[in-house]
């Protein structure tokens, strides 16, 4: 039977069997009441009765019609937007397929199809034969402008592959699912993009960051380095269509492209080297150059002070280095040269000036070193204390009390009652944190490395007193960051604030002794890195009744640790001629070993032909590796590359959940990029 004569279909079968019926049944009752004789007037009743079957034979037959109607509009309705749909997408100049939920092809239009040399059928091909997107990731794809492909180059026939943005839908039909993907070309766009980024301006903060050194030996040395200098970056400005002002004595201010600033980091800014050529007087000291960038997005403002905070970054690490700020942290070159230390005191009279300001402002102060610390870093924090009792101001030292390397310090300071009650742990330090509590970090300036990073996170304010290159910036701005690079240890650092603080002869003798263990420690018996200024905290501490022989005492070792020290030297291996790396695979290694690394390291380089030399040991979890150099290989840049730092010529990192050989793979790893690119 045809679709459109079934019963109940079109209406009108139904209203005419219906229109029957009601005629029967209306010519029966007519036929009942005449035959009654009880009607005056039959006729008439007769006509409201024809009349009431005719009204509902026309209701019929018209809701028939109507239905019958609506039901070919409704087939010509789907029939016609079907075939314009099908039409429209069939002739879209954008790319579009239809795909299974495993991304076979079921069908595309002609658009995709010119995209193609061949011109061959994709049907049943998956999505990714075609271009560089599987189905998950189109179909996954977090942003709601899709995610961007190009059509593979073998199959594309454009010289160039052209960028499309893929957006997907899901369909379905007769119960199956489907995926819709158009592709929206925005190789325009892009390469808009690309252009105006690239013609994007950057500024350079530049400055001689060693001019007052130089100043101490050669005389009309200012007008000399400055004009050379100029002349340098002017030289390198002019090359790319830049420009550079100097805007303060011995400050520069550059301007250039930003697709240059690629061209500048392939060569690792190779002007620093050109500077370090620079030649004043008789002098044998280096003119210097330090220079900030910022490569990021924002205002004129926010690049500004991104540059200014890499301009302050590379001093802070030393100088003669460029830090390119990025939205991801920072990039580092050149610091190829030991920092010079400076022979005046006047910041130090700054510094101590500011810290007591804010000692005195506060209610109570925590003050912390590195974790695992040593002489350098517990000295340094109870000369912190010893400034904050002069201020009348409560402070107390984060430190493991169960440290065996610190068991010799906490038997010299027991000696004095001044110094009970100071020492508390991390989880105490907590309870004494107030609204107005300072807490200061001294001989490290990561957070991440201190003894309580929640509690340095966690204080309204904190400060800053190291001798390390800074490696990383802050969250929250320290209210003082005291970096001198070029200062031998921690222990110099604040000798030097307590000296302009305190009273003469007041300094406990017991603090006197720690801080000059804590110089002997990282200068290495005074054989390395010093300077007039650490003479000259040496000289002040003696004044204050410090004993070379009783801070001598500290470093005696027992017979397990001088056994241990013995294993590193027993696994040793030279790495390129002129790198030793030994490494300790004892199972049971303790928090000393980390101590036993560092004096192997320290002997190893008495070896002839040996320029630096590492000591990998592990406690725990963390594989510990450090490092000790001569002048010519700068170890912190080596260890920076895995997530350490330090000094020129002694540095140390960390590494988490890796075994010995992994460390020691990628430990040469970055030796072999160090020494390819600068020796």
């Amino acid at each position: 039977m045809p679709e459109n004569n079934r019963p109940g279909r079109s209406g009108f079968p139904i209203g005419a069997f219906l229109c029957a019926v009601f005629g029967v049944i209306a010519l029966a009752f007519c036929v009942i009441v005449l035959s009654t004789e009880a009607v005056a007037h039959p006729a008439e009743m007769i006509l409201w009765v024809l009349g009431i079957y005719l009204g509902l034979v026309a209701v019929i037959a018209i809701t028939g019609l109507v239905r019958r109607s609506r039901g070919h509009l409704t087939e010509i309705k789907g029939s016609v937007f079907g075939t314009i749909t099908l039409s429209f997408i069939q002739q879209l100049q954008m790319p579009v397929l239809i795909c299974d939920e495993k991304g076979k092809i079921v069908w595309y239009n002609a658009a995709l199809s010119s995209r193609f040399r061949t011109r061959g059928v994709l049907y049943g091909k998956p999505i990714d034969t075609i271009c560089d997107a599987t189905i998950e990731r189109v179909m996954k794809a977090d942003s709601e402008d899709g995610v961007e492909v190009s059509f593979l180059a073998e199959a594309s026939s454009s010289a160039e592959r052209d960028i499309f943005r893929a957006k997907g839908t899901r369909v379905t039909s007769k119960g199956a699912a489907y995926c819709m993907i158009l592709f929206e070309e925005i190789t325009e766009l892009k390469s808009l993009s690309s252009r105006l980024a690239d013609e994007d301006v950057v500024v350079a903060y530049a400055m001689i960051d060693n001019i007052d050194e130089l100043m101490q030996v050669v005389q009309d040395v200012d007008n000399n380095a400055e004009t050379s200098v100029y002349a340098l970056l002017k030289r390198d400005m002019d090359a790319v269509g830049g420009l550079v002002k100097e805007y303060s004595r011995h400050k520069f201010v550059c301007f250039f492209e930003a697709k240059y600033l690629t061209q500048f980091e392939k060569e690792r800014f190779s002007i620093l080297d050109d500077i370090r050529e620079i030649s004043i007087g008789n002098s044998s000291i280096p003119v210097t150059m330090s220079m900030g960038i910022a490569k990021m997005n924002g205002s004129l403002a926010e690049k500004e002070r991104a540059t200014q905070a890499a301009l302050d970054m590379a001093l802070q690490r030393g100088g003669d280095q460029v830090v390119v700020k990025t939205a991801d942290g920072f990039d580092f070159y050149g610091g190829k040269t030991k920092t010079v230390q400076k022979r005046t005191k006047v910041r130090a009279r700054m510094i101590a000036g500011q810290l007591t300001t804010l000692m005195s402002a506060g209610s109570n102060i925590i003050v912390m070193g590195h974790r695992y610390a040593d002489f350098d870093a517990f000295a340094s924090a109870l000369a912190i204390v010893q400034l904050a009792t002069h201020c009348g101001i409560k402070a107390n030292v984060v430190v493991d009390r169960g440290d065996r390397n610190l068991a010799g310090c906490f038997r010299m300071v027991a000696k004095n009652p001044g110094f009970r009650d100071l020492f508390v742990d991390k989880n105490e330090a907590q309870d004494l944190i107030r609204s107005d509590t300072l807490a200061i970090m001294v001989d490290v300036n990561n957070i991440d490395y201190c003894e309580a990073p929640d509690v340095i996170r966690t204080a309204k304010a904190f400060a800053v007193i190291d001798h390390h290159r800074k490696t990383a910036e802050y969250a929250v701005p320290p209210v003082i960051a005291y970096i001198e690079p070029s200062a031998s240890s921690a222990s110099e650092l604040v000798s030097e604030l307590l000296e302009q603080v305190l009273p003469q002869g007041s300094l406990p003798k017991e603090l006197a002794d720690l801080l000059f263990a804590g110089i002997l420690l990282d200068t290495k018996q005074f054989s390395h890195n010093t300077g007039v200024r650490t003479f000259g905290s040496a000289l002040y501490l003696r004044g204050e009744g410090a004993s070379p022989l009783d801070a001598q005492a500290l470093f005696k070792t027992g017979i397990e640790d001088f056994l241990a020290e013995a294993r590193f030297e027993s696994n040793v291996v030279v790495h390129r001629s002129v790198i030793a790396i030994a490494f300790n695979n004892d199972a049971g290694s303790s928090r000393l070993s980390r101590v036993n690394a560092a004096k192997a390291a320290d002997r190893l380089l008495q070896v002839e032909g040996v320029l630096a030399a590492f000591a990998i040991c592990k406690i725990g979890d963390s594989v510990h590796i450090s490092a000790r150099s001569e002048h010519s290989v700068n170890v912190q840049l080596i260890l920076e590359k895995m997530g350490g730092g330090g000094h020129f010529d002694a540095a140390g990192a960390q590494l988490q959940n890796v075994s010995i050989q992994e460390a020691l793979a990628q430990l040469r790893s970055c030796i072999d990029e160090y020494l390819d690119a600068n020796m």
